[in-house]
């Protein structure tokens, strides 16, 4: 029943937006009671922090995978970014909702979510200064403000890709992880 109500609230979400989408609407188009609802999250911001923290958690999965995989820092770096991008674009709707409606959440919700995304920009800083301390990347630039420039690309995906475009999401996460790799290489 929560994924089926994540999955509702989602639809509903990313089509009216969250702030014009009635807990109602969600339980109607879930076929669902309120109390069944509310069994399982507290309120519609509940439902909105976990479409956003379920995404973060299986991106911050992956991350952590790749960038224990062992092998050269460069390489695990490149995956990451692409990964990033391709795991986005995958869940684009969830990601899409979050950018635009994230403010709407409570402060404190606010807070716990980017305090999770912190912890995942904070991984992908490490490998950007293991690189940097190896030699292998350049320290032109600070390591925060690298993965805060990568990021804010990759966030930027929500306003101009189209599944139906030339590239796959594969494709468009390798250039991504390219240009990194470009700016990054030590000179």
């Amino acid at each position: 029943m929560p994924r089926r109500l994540l999955a509702v609230a989602t639809r509903l979400f990313a089509e009216k937006g969250f702030d014009r989408t009635s807990v109602q609407e969600i339980v109607d188009a879930a076929n669902v009671t309120k109390g069944a609802m509310y069994h399982y999250f507290d309120s519609k911001d509940d439902l909105l922090a976990e479409i956003y923290a379920r995404v973060l958690r299986m991106q911050m999965s992956r991350l952590q995978e790749i960038a224990g995989s062992g092998g050269p820092v460069a390489d695990r770096v490149g995956r990451a970014a692409a990964d990033v991008v391709v795991s986005t674009i995958d869940h684009l709707d969830d990601a899409t909702i979050s950018f635009r409606s994230l403010h709407q959440l409570t402060a404190e919700k606010q807070r716990e979510v980017r305090l999770e995304r912190r912890r995942y920009h904070e991984l992908f800083r490490s490998l950007i200064t293991e690189g940097q301390q190896a030699g292998v990347f350049t320290d032109r630039v600070p390591a925060d403000l690298v993965v805060d420039f990568y990021f804010g690309s990759v966030h930027h995906l929500s306003t101009w890709y189209r599944p139906d475009g030339e590239l796959s999401p594969q494709q468009i996460g390798d250039y991504y992880a390219d240009l990194l790799l470009t700016a990054l290489r030590a000179q």
